[in-house]
């Protein structure tokens, strides 16, 4: 057995033991002479005059341990790395301005990107060379780091002039990436429509997802298309999401023990994953399934959302309500080790005849379908396996459950992936949404104790002076927020005040929103920035408005002004959300993959927006009754707005709430849409109906 890192016996320890971020921690022990970026190692660079190896990766990435194991452990390696450059290690989940930079230019000269990332810079930090992953020698049709290190050292030397004569250019393709078109127009519905005939080009309409291996989640996208059905009843949009969501619950990068979601799928069926877990993926996939539920009532989609918040709980949660940020694929020095069975664990841990229905179940063989073990999966649908077996359905379905706690607590005795515990501000917006939505359409009163302590938890340790950092870890707070932290968490903040009616949530909502356009918006644009106006000044200030991986800070800004604008009445919000759709019109019609949170923000300001008040005691049954029947159905373009009378009337906060009374001494509540606003409704059917017109 491997010993983890923080056991063995360390030959060298260079300045990142200093550092709180996991994935810089494990560079600790390196024979290199790394630097986390700061102020001593860029003037050292200059000192010195010599170039900067910079290398970006995150502590779940594979092949960052494959490339540390490879090179950056070995001596001959290091002594070649140290002798040349000033070598810098960047967390790129702690440093996301720096990413965006160099992964830029990465893919601006080589028509790829990924991590591990490695650059090389001139000492003013402009770059002159890059890629990912290098081999220790000559492979994949790769130069070996290496030799690859000797010849840039040489480059840097022999055509210096070159170099930086070269540099004003690089950065002015940089900043020309920032570059957003003239306005075209305010998003209307043939936005949306030409959006979704893009989107349908990519449909697997066999497996589920959009294109082919490796396969991402696509988990806004899958949301936008659930608004697109939503808005125009078009079948297809509907019955793709719901092909993805149930391929994807029942292949290999659903945890089909645990709960939750590795990163992607390496094939094109989801059986196979790189089983990393990150809590952004959760997140994002938690809600979709959470709005598939709503729409469909579907019991499989509940299910998948309360295994994986239920995971997030029992794996990724700090006793202090703040959410950790990864799980590595690897452990014991093996990818997805820790995940996948042979044969005969599993009949040593149920019997023979329970472990015989569970491995028909779950595709396991003595051959494999993972180099010679299993991924956990269900190729066929559970009514067809219970005819073979001639046991009732619901039998069956009992005798699998058992299966599977057994085979979890078998599988808790394993040695686990190392857990990057860094709490990330923007994360846990995002997964703070979550918790907050489950707990009002699933009515788990525990999910919003979760929600509220990572809320609070967020603001004890993440803000100060009325600004968000980025990163927790150890007790220690530290970096600049981001526009993502303040987007993310602000989003948070107001599905809280949703669920809940405590008009703080809202008046932080509220307070870090003015924050956030202080910072990092751009009225000569109608854009975000990336980073705020008093950050550190690095080679270009990049804006943020693709979806990728995770929504764009600046897609989710857009939405949190629309929501704003509503709540406060403060027209002002709403044009800047509608000045920046203009600017992103045409590359949402042309590029949907690319904008699937901003398309959800179209789909909004297209509207119509209902805006709904609840007047009642927050304890009285009928209360419960009309936000069950609020939260229940699938209504994507809507805001909550509880008013509890035994805490005061907050009309000069929140306009919309002005005359919304009790009715007769009842709880009632108030539909509103296109600035029309309907009889107050004190029944749930009553509701209903007001909510179906």
């Amino acid at each position: 057995m491997t010993l983890p890192a923080e056991t063995k016996i360390a030959r060298f320890t260079n300045r990142l033991i200093h550092e709180t971020s996991p994935y810089l921690k494990q560079h600790a022990h390196n024979p290199v002479d790394w630097h986390a970026w700061d102020a001593e190692a860029l003037q050292l660079a200059k000192t010195e005059d010599k170039p900067i190896l910079l290398s970006i990766g995150y502590s779940a990435c594979h092949w960052c341990h494959v490339m540390e194991r490879e090179s950056f452990e070995n001596e001959q390696i290091a002594a070649i790395m140290n002798r040349h450059f000033v070598n810098i290690k960047v967390d790129r989940e702690e440093r996301p301005d720096l990413d965006a930079i160099y992964m830029s230019y990465v893919q601006m000269t080589t028509g790829s990107g990924g991590w591990p990332m490695t650059v090389f810079l001139t000492p003013d930090q402009v770059p002159f060379f890059g890629g990912t992953y290098f081999p220790p020698d000559d492979r994949y049709g790769r130069p070996g780091f290496p030799q690859l290190c000797e010849a840039v050292s040489s480059a840097y030397r022999s055509r210096r002039k070159e170099i930086e004569e070269s540099g004003p250019n690089i950065v002015k393709s940089l900043e020309g990436m920032n570059y957003l078109p003239d306005p075209q127009g305010v998003p209307a519905m043939g936005t949306l429509e030409a959006a979704f005939r893009n989107l349908a080009q990519r449909f697997d309409l066999v497996h589920g997802g959009f294109g082919g291996p490796p396969k991402f989640p696509g988990s806004m996208n899958l949301s936008f298309c659930l608004r697109y059905y939503h808005r125009t009843q078009l079948q297809p949009a509907l019955d793709f999401v719901e092909l993805s969501l149930d391929k994807m619950a029942s292949g290999g990068i659903y945890d089909q023990l645990g709960g939750g979601f590795h990163r992607y799928s390496v094939d094109g069926r989801w059986l196979v994953p790189h089983f990393e877990k990150m809590l952004y993926d959760n997140a994002l996939l938690t809600r979709v399934y959470l709005d598939a539920f709503q729409l469909t009532g579907n019991p499989l989609y509940r299910r998948v959302v309360e295994e994986t918040l239920d995971y997030v709980i029992r794996e990724m949660t700090h006793p202090a309500g703040g959410f950790y940020s990864t799980q590595d694929a690897d452990s014991e020095g093996e990818e997805g080790k820790f995940f996948v069975w042979e044969p005969a664990e599993i009949e040593a841990a149920l019997g023979t005849p329970d472990a015989q229905v569970f491995c028909r179940a779950f595709d396991v063989t003595r051959s494999g379908n993972f180099e010679g073990k299993n991924i956990l999966n269900l190729p066929r649908p559970l009514h067809r396996l219970a005819e073979e077996e001639k046991m009732p359905p619901e039998e069956l379905e009992r005798l699998l459950q058992r299966c599977r706690k057994h085979l979890f607590a078998a599988r808790e005795t394993r040695v686990k992936p190392h857990r990057d515990e860094k709490v990330l501000t923007s994360w846990n917006g995002l997964m703070l949404v979550s918790f907050a939505r489950a707990a009002a359409v699933l009515a788990r009163e525990d999910y919003l104790r979760v929600a509220e302590e990572n809320a609070r938890f967020v603001a004890d340790h993440l803000a100060r002076d009325g600004r968000l950092l980025r990163s927790w870890k150890d007790g220690q707070a530290k970096l600049n927020g981001y526009l993502e932290d303040y987007a993310f968490f602000i989003e948070g903040l107001i599905a809280l005040f949703e669920s809940t009616g405590k008009i703080d949530w809202l008046r932080q909502a509220v307070a870090f929103n003015e924050t956030l356009l202080d910072q990092f918006w751009d009225e000569a644009s109608s854009s975000f920035y990336l980073t705020g106006r008093d950050h550190e000044q690095l080679i270009a200030r990049v804006r943020d408005f693709y979806d990728n991986a995770t929504p764009a800070g600046s897609s989710v800004a857009v939405l949190n002004l629309m929501r704003l604008s509503i709540l406060t009445g403060r027209s002002s919000l709403r044009e800047k959300a509608e000045a920046n759709l203009s600017c992103m019109k045409a590359a949402m019609e042309r590029h949907p993959g690319g904008f699937g949170y901003l398309l959800e923000a179209a789909d909004f300001f297209i509207g119509p927006v209902q805006e709904i008040v609840v007047a009642g005691s927050n304890n009285h049954p009928r209360t419960s009754q009309l936000h069950r029947t609020i939260h229940g159905r699938y209504l994507p373009n809507k805001i909550v707005a509880p008013v509890y009378v035994q805490e005061g009337s907050h009309e000069s906060e929140i306009p919309l709430l002005a005359g919304k009374t009790l009715i007769k001494g009842k709880p009632a509540a108030y539909v509103c849409r296109n600035y029309t606003c309907q009889a107050p409704a004190t029944t749930a059917e009553a509701l209903e109906k007001l909510l179906l017109n």
